[in-house]
């Protein structure tokens, strides 16, 4: 009985089945792997055109931006020109460099407080229709483009002396 299992015409055909077998799982293999690849490939595909997309809105909105950017510029410097927001921005820029003296000056801090000081007691005694307003008087008479430097009253000068001599005779 074992000798009819290894005849050579039984080996051959065992050995044809047995191929069979391995040619059948490498097909199905590679089948499993084509389609595999065929997924992979469908992904890579869906994903550089998600990809382009997303580029294509971030170079749009960037556009947009800075177009928009622009436009803000430009509505900035219209506004600027403006007489009433050119005093607002010196205004700014005058307090901005008070507080970096105030600061950085060590004898700078007193004279600039007593002149502030006098400077607002001229203006509340202005709001209360004391003195004749400055503010209208530079508006008739001009204050001039060239004069940048608005030198102190009379007054203000003199009480920054006395305050610096009272100061000093401390």
């Amino acid at each position: 009985m074992f000798k009819d299992l290894l005849s050579p015409a039984n080996t051959f055909l065992y050995g044809f089945v047995l191929c069979g077998i391995f040619l059948v799982q490498s097909l199905w293999a590679h089948w499993k792997t084509k389609r595999e690849l065929k997924r992979y490939k469908g992904m890579l595909s869906d994903k550089l055109d998600l990809d382009s997309k997303q580029s294509q809105d971030l170079t749009k909105e960037r556009a947009a931006l800075k177009q928009e950017n622009e436009n803000l510029r430009m509505q900035v410097a219209r506004l600027n020109e403006r007489s009433d927001n050119k005093m607002q921005r010196e205004l700014e820029i005058l307090a901005r460099a008070e507080k970096q003296m105030t600061i950085s000056a060590p004898g700078f801090a007193p004279a600039w407080e007593m002149a502030k000081s006098a400077a607002l007691g001229q203006l509340e005694n202005e709001e209360k229709g004391h003195s004749f307003p400055q503010k209208i008087f530079r508006k008739l008479i001009g204050s001039g483009s060239a004069q940048t430097n608005v030198a102190l009253p009379e007054s203000a000068a003199a009480a920054a002396k006395n305050g610096e001599a009272t100061a000093s005779a401390a």
